[in-house]
C-alpha cells in the first residue's frame, strides 16, 4: 500500500440531489489521487441513492433533517470526529455543512470562502459563478476540483481531453426495470422543477409532446408529485406514459440511457442524463448556462430563448413565479427549436 495516497478522507455535500450527483465526479477524482484511501461521503437523507454503491465510496453518512434535524447533526460529528480524518473536503457553502467540517479532528479541511465558517478551514478558495478562466467557463464539477488541487497541486482542472461526467452507482436491476419501456424508438421527458422559473411552460411541453408522439413512445418521468403535471401535458396524446413517481432516479436515468433523445429543464434530471451519457436538450429558461451547470453528456445542447433580456438571468436558482409577470424566458422559445435537435 503506498503510504502516501493511503488517506482517511470526509466529503461533505449536503445540497439538494443534483448537487449531490454532480459530487460523485469529485469523490472519483480524490479516488484517483488517492487510491488506497478509505472514502467517506456525508450527505442529507433523500439524496444516498445516487452515491451509496459507487466504487470510489466505502461509507455514507446520512444527515436525516426531518423529526430532530440539529440533534441529529450532533450525533453524527460526535461519530465522525472519532475517526480522525486526514482530508476533508466540504463542497457546500452553508453553515450547516460548514459545522461538520470545523469540528473534524483533521491537519487538512478545504472549503469555500463563501461558508459562513470557513474560518475554520486550514485551505479555502473561492466559489465563483459564473468562473471563467482562459475564455472558458468552468461547470460546477471544475469549481469542486479547486478543493482536491488545494492537497495536490499539480491537478489540471480545465483539461478539454477529460471526462467531467459524473456517475451513478447503476445496478442490472435498474435496467431490468426499465426493459419493458426501452424498446424501439423512445423520448424522456422531465417537465418539472423545483422552481417555478426554471422549468419551460406547460403549454410548450404539451406542444413538443405532440410532436415526439409522432415519432416514438414519449415516457414522462418524476416524483410522484410531478404526475398531475404529466398528465395535463400529455393529455389525450395518443403514445405516451406517464412514469412519474414509478421509477425511483436510478431506474430513470437506465431509462435515458438509450433514449432517442432526453428533454429536461436546468433541473436534477440534467445531471441524471449526464451520468449515462444521455442524448441530452436542456432547455434554460430563468437560469443560464453561465452559472456552470450544463449537461455534460457527448451529445447535448442547451437552447433558450436565443436573445438578451434584461431581466435574465433573474436569481441563481429561479423563482416561483416570474419577478416581471411576462415570462419571456420560457414563453419566447420556440418548440421547433426544441425538436431540431433532435438526431
Amino acid at each position: 500500500m503506498n503510504a502516501a495516497s493511503s488517506k482517511k478522507i470526509l466529503i461533505i455535500q449536503t445540497a439538494f440531489i443534483g448537487d449531490t450527483i454532480l459530487a460523485s465526479h469529485f469523490a472519483r477524482a480524490v479516488k484517483d489521487q488517492y487510491p488506497d484511501s478509505h472514502i467517506h461521503f456525508f450527505l442529507r437523507k433523500g439524496n444516498e441513492s445516487v452515491i451509496q454503491g459507487l466504487s470510489s465510496i466505502d461509507k455514507v453518512w446520512i444527515w436525516d433533517k426531518a423529526g430532530g434535524k440539529t440533534r441529529n447533526l450532533i450525533k453524527l460529528i460526535w461519530a465522525l470526529r472519532g475517526i480522525r480524518f486526514d482530508l476533508v473536503f466540504n463542497l457546500h457553502r452553508h453553515f450547516n455543512s460548514g459545522l461538520v467540517a470545523a469540528l473534524m479532528k483533521s491537519p487538512f479541511k478545504a472549503g469555500f470562502k463563501q461558508n459562513p465558517l470557513s474560518f475554520f478551514y486550514t485551505q479555502k478558495v473561492n466559489h465563483l459563478i459564473p468562473h471563467h478562466s482562459n475564455e472558458h467557463i468552468w461547470h460546477e464539477v471544475q469549481r469542486n476540483l479547486q478543493l482536491l488541487k488545494l492537497s495536490q497541486p499539480n491537478l489540471m482542472i480545465v483539461d478539454n481531453s477529460k471526462n467531467y461526467r459524473p456517475e451513478l452507482p447503476l445496478q442490472e436491476k435498474n435496467f431490468a426495470k426499465v426493459a419493458p419501456f426501452s424498446m424501439g424508438t423512445y423520448f424522456v421527458v422531465a417537465p418539472a422543477s423545483v422552481w417555478f422559473t426554471k422549468a419551460w411552460s406547460e403549454s410548450k411541453y404539451r406542444e413538443l409532446t405532440i410532436e415526439l408522439a409522432k415519432l416514438g413512445k414519449v415516457y414522462f418521468i418524476g416524483a410522484p408529485t410531478d404526475k398531475e403535471l404529466c398528465d395535463r401535458i400529455r393529455l389525450d396524446i395518443a403514445n405516451t406514459v406517464n412514469l412519474c413517481g414509478e421509477l425511483n432516479l436510478l431506474d430513470s436515468a437506465a431509462l435515458m440511457k438509450t433514449a432517442k433523445r432526453v428533454f429536461v429543464n436546468d433541473s436534477a434530471p440534467l445531471h441524471l442524463a449526464s451520468c449515462v451519457n444521455a442524448k441530452t436538450t436542456a432547455v434554460f429558461c430563468s437560469t443560464v448556462q453561465d452559472f456552470g451547470y450544463t449537461p455534460l453528456a457527448e451529445d447535448s445542447v442547451v437552447v433558450d430563448v436565443g436573445r438578451s433580456l434584461e431581466c435574465r438571468p433573474c436569481g441563481l436558482h429561479g423563482h416561483t413565479q416570474c419577478p416581471k409577470g411576462h415570462f419571456k424566458c420560457s414563453l419566447d422559445i420556440e418548440v421547433q427549436t426544441v425538436l431540431k435537435t433532435i438526431s
